[in-house]
């Protein structure tokens, strides 16, 4: 049976110094960090200004490169599902994820009452005009019950792992099976660092809504989805630590991305 790893990833308020924005219905937008890192010449890199988050950027980020990674296909500027990271706290894990295992990415968002406002709640498009979400007379809890207040962590994206390879082992593949990590942010650096590659299949995806990791009561308090389904004690910044879910726990979490009945993990 398939197990999961969820990863902290996206913009923050170090890097580039804002989150991404989650709205009153639960869609939100994924807003990379910037690139740090010389790229090869040869390589596309986008900058903030290509993709257009609907953010309030810093005036000295505008056009800064972004570190376009997880690559989620259909996103501006990717290809495929793919992932890469050079830090051995993620890569240890994730380079012992077996295909049909899950890659899970969260985000710590700021609660935007509006489609391109800011946090304050300062003119945008109401979130009623925005992107139409799926109605459904089940047991979906409503966003109004599980959003936090200010800020939270959620789930964003996930990919069902194709292949997982260590950077040693990378470097090693013929060319065609290189080919499908071309587009990672890590291979367009001009000193390949990562430790690790991950690439999804086809039922990888970039959420259309998130699934909440934070209670409702505030971001920095963790729900039942990470103190009972993870191994996290929901202590400290779990927010910005590896969750790791078993084989029971995957499971369960896989059936609460279709069912979005998340009112027994919000108490």
């Amino acid at each position: 049976m398939p197990r999961a790893i969820a990863i902290n990833v996206a913009a923050n308020t170090t890097l580039p110094g804002v989150r991404g924005p989650v709205y009153p219905d639960g869609t939100f937008a994924y807003v990379p960090i910037p690139e740090r890192e010389p790229t090869r010449s040869d390589a596309t890199v986008p900058t903030y200004a290509d993709i257009d988050p609907p953010v309030e950027l810093p005036a000295d980020v505008r056009d800064a490169r972004v570190h376009l990674d997880p690559e989620f296909a259909g996103y501006p500027f990717c290809e495929r599902y793919t992932y890469g990271d050079e830090h051995g706290v993620k890569a240890g894990p994730l380079s012992g994820l077996d295909p049909g295992d899950w890659l899970l990415f969260y985000a710590t968002l700021d609660r935007h009452e509006t489609v391109g406002g800011d946090a304050d709640g300062n003119p945008g498009v109401d979130a009623a005009d925005g992107p139409e979400t799926d109605a459904s007379d089940g047991p979906e809890t409503d966003a109004a019950d599980y959003l936090a207040p200010e800020w939270g962590a959620y789930l964003v994206g996930a990919f069902e792992v194709a292949v997982a390879v260590t950077g040693e082992a990378y470097e090693s593949l013929p060319a065609t099976d290189r080919a499908r990590f071309a587009n990672n942010a890590h291979v367009k650096r001009e000193t390949f660092d990562a430790e690790v590659l991950v690439a999804g299949t086809d039922r990888s995806r970039l959420f259309d809504r998130v699934v909440p990791l934070s209670s409702p009561d505030a971001g920095a308090d963790a729900n039942r989805i990470v103190t009972d389904l993870s191994n996290d004690s929901g202590r400290g910044p779990w927010w910005r630590r590896v969750l790791r879910f078993d084989a029971d726990a995957t499971a369960d979490l896989l059936a609460l991305f279709d069912s979005r009945a998340f009112g027994p993990y919000l108490d």
